[in-house]
């Protein structure tokens, strides 16, 4: 009640509608992943105490955006994991051979989405399957929508950055050495990083 018993006619603030995304329709179509612009990279942690950061220099991949509705984009990556980088050739090695990826045996990694999720403003959740070593499994990768630009070529590009994370041993890469000092040389965990460019097809 207000004031001398009368009803307060005091109306409540209006509350403002959450942010949209950007609108994205314009963007529907087929676009190629442009290796020479993008990065595939990791994290590892080594020996209980740093970090160690590669990635793969050879790889294909292709996306369906559906501006209208995201959640019917789909997405594909195939990686050569020979490819693989971290800046020292012994233990680049010593990753390509049979305690590792065993390239010789599976050289290809791959990623097919299944589905997407709006998170809200520029923030996007793909779902797939990750194939590495002959095993399938589930993964989520977290994205930032970075925006749309035509480069002095006439190609139309999006630009995503995304992030996951893997328990490597899931996908049978099980190697590891223990320390003096309690641990393991190498962290089961491994943190996945993507820096995509990609051109609209014609």
């Amino acid at each position: 009640m207000g004031i001398f018993g009368r009803k307060s006619t005091t109306q409540p603030a209006p509350v403002a509608p959450a942010p949209a995304g950007p609108d994205l329709t314009e963007l529907t179509g087929d676009y190629a992943i442009d290796p020479a612009h993008s990065t595939i990279g990791f994290v590892t942690r080594h020996a209980m105490v740093t970090n160690v950061k590669g990635g793969f220099g050879d790889f294909t991949g292709a996306l369906h955006l559906d501006g209208a509705d995201p959640t019917k984009s789909t997405a594909v990556l195939d990686v050569r994991v020979e490819s693989i980088d971290t800046g020292n050739a012994d233990r680049d090695t010593h990753l390509k051979s049979a305690d590792f990826f065993k390239t010789d045996e599976f050289p290809m990694m791959t990623f097919r989405s299944t589905g997407a999720e709006v998170l809200g403003g520029e923030e996007y959740r793909v779902t797939g399957e990750l194939s590495l070593l002959g095993v399938t499994k589930p993964l989520t990768i977290d994205l930032e929508f970075n925006g749309f630009a035509k480069d002095p070529f006439g190609n139309e590009r999006v630009g995503f950055t995304g992030k996951a994370e893997i328990l490597r041993s899931e996908w049978g890469l099980t190697w590891n050495a223990a320390l003096e000092t309690g641990g393991v040389l190498i962290s089961d965990k491994v943190k996945l990083t993507l820096d995509i460019s990609a051109i609209k097809q014609a």
